[in-house]
C-alpha cells in the first residue's frame, strides 16, 4: 500500500525537516502544504523539486532523479532511496553578533537582527543543507548566524571608525546591499537587516570625538602617545621628572610643518625681516643678529648682545 509523506505538525519556527524514512516506493503519494517545498536528495546532491499540491510519485515527476536510477537495473520495479527535504517557504528572523576591524584596525563590537526567507530551495538545499550538513532548524540558524557574521567582518574592515559611527545609514545600506548578493548565493532572501548596537574600545570612542572636532588622526595617535609615555614614566621605579622631558618633546617634534619652520626663523630686531637661523646679520638691513656678532666690550674685550647698555663681563658702560 502506497504510504503518505506529509510534514505533520510543523511549528512556526521551523526551517527545515528531512523525512525520516529513506526508503521510497513509486506510487507514494507526497503532499506538500502551502509555503512548502520539497527536495528529493540524493548522494549529497539536490535533484527534484515539488511545491504545494498532491503529487504521486512517478518517474514522470521525477525526471531528473530518475535519470541517475536509471543506471539501476530494475529500478523502476523496486523501492530506491533518497531523502526527502521539506523546506519552509515562510519568512524567518535570525540575530546576528561579532568582534571584528575596522580599516584603521579599531576594534569593533556589534549586534542585531536579520530577517529571511528560502528563495531557492534546490539551490539552498545544495549549499547548505547537504553542503553543511545543517538538517535541523538549530543547526541551520547556527550556520547562517556565522555565515552572517562571517560577511559583516569583512565588509565592515573596509570602513574607518568614522564612517562606521558617523554615516552609520549609509553603511547599513551598502552592507544591506553585499549582504544580498551573498545570501543570494546559498538560495536565500534577505529581506532586511538591522544593527541594534555598534561599540569599540573607550580609547577609540576619544579618538572618534577628536577627529570629528577637525583634529587629524596622526595628531591623535601623537598626543595617546605621549599620555602613555608620561603614564608609564610615572609609573617606573625611581623615574625622575627631567626624564619625561626628555622623551615627550621629540614626539611632537617628528613632523616639521612650514609653520614650525617659520617658528625657527630669526627675526631681526631693527626692521623686523625674518632670517634664517644661521644668519649672524640680517640680509635687509644689516643689523647684527647674533651676540658674537655684536661690538666687543673696549675695556676687556668681551663680546657683547646687541643692545646692552654695560657689559655683562666687567661693567664697562658702553657708548
Amino acid at each position: 500500500m502506497p504510504k503518505v509523506i506529509e510534514w505533520i505538525e510543523a511549528k512556526e519556527e521551523d526551517i527545515v525537516w528531512r523525512y525520516p524514512d529513506e526508503e521510497i516506493s513509486w506510487g507514494d503519494v507526497l503532499i506538500v502544504h502551502e509555503y512548502e517545498a520539497a527536495v528529493f536528495f540524493r548522494d549529497g546532491k539536490a535533484y527534484d523539486v515539488f511545491r504545494a499540491g498532491r503529487h504521486v510519485i512517478s518517474t514522470a515527476n521525477l525526471p531528473l532523479l530518475t535519470k541517475v536510477l536509471s543506471k539501476i537495473v530494475g529500478f523502476d520495479k523496486v523501492p530506491f532511496r533518497c531523502m526527502i527535504i521539506f523546506v519552509s517557504l515562510k519568512q524567518f528572523q535570525g540575530k546576528f553578533g561579532a568582534q571584528g576591524q575596522t580599516k584603521e584596525l579599531a576594534p569593533i563590537k556589534f549586534f542585531g537582527s536579520f530577517w529571511f526567507r528560502v528563495e531557492e530551495p534546490n539551490l539552498f538545499v545544495n549549499e547548505v543543507i547537504g553542503g553543511q550538513g545543517s538538517f535541523t532548524t538549530d543547526s541551520l540558524q547556527n550556520f547562517l548566524r556565522g555565515y552572517l557574521n562571517e560577511k559583516l567582518i569583512d565588509i565592515l574592515s573596509q570602513y574607518s571608525l568614522a564612517d562606521v559611527y558617523g554615516k552609520l545609514d549609509e553603511t547599513s545600506l551598502l552592507v544591506k546591499n553585499t549582504l544580498f548578493d551573498a545570501f543570494s548565493r546559498i538560495g536565500i532572501e534577505l529581506i532586511d537587516v538591522k544593527f541594534e548596537g555598534i561599540d569599540t574600545t573607550p580609547e577609540w570612542r576619544d579618538r572618534i570625538f577628536y577627529i570629528k572636532t577637525g583634529v587629524a588622526a596622526t595628531e591623535v595617535l601623537k598626543m595617546e602617545t605621549v599620555k602613555k609615555s608620561a603614564e608609564s614614566l610615572s609609573k617606573s621605579p625611581g623615574a625622575a621628572v627631567g626624564a619625561g622631558v626628555a622623551i615627550i618633546p621629540p614626539l611632537f617634534q617628528q613632523s616639521s610643518t612650514p609653520s614650525a619652520q617659520a617658528q625657527r626663523m630669526v627675526i631681526c630686531p631693527k626692521c623686523g625681516f625674518q632670517n634664517p637661523q644661521t644668519a649672524k646679520f640680517c640680509s635687509n638691513c644689516g643689523a647684527p643678529l647674533r651676540a658674537d656678532a655684536g661690538v666687543k666690550c673696549p675695556k676687556c674685550g668681551n663680546n657683547v648682545p646687541t643692545g646692552a647698555r654695560f657689559c655683562p663681563n666687567c661693567g664697562e658702560k658702553l657708548a
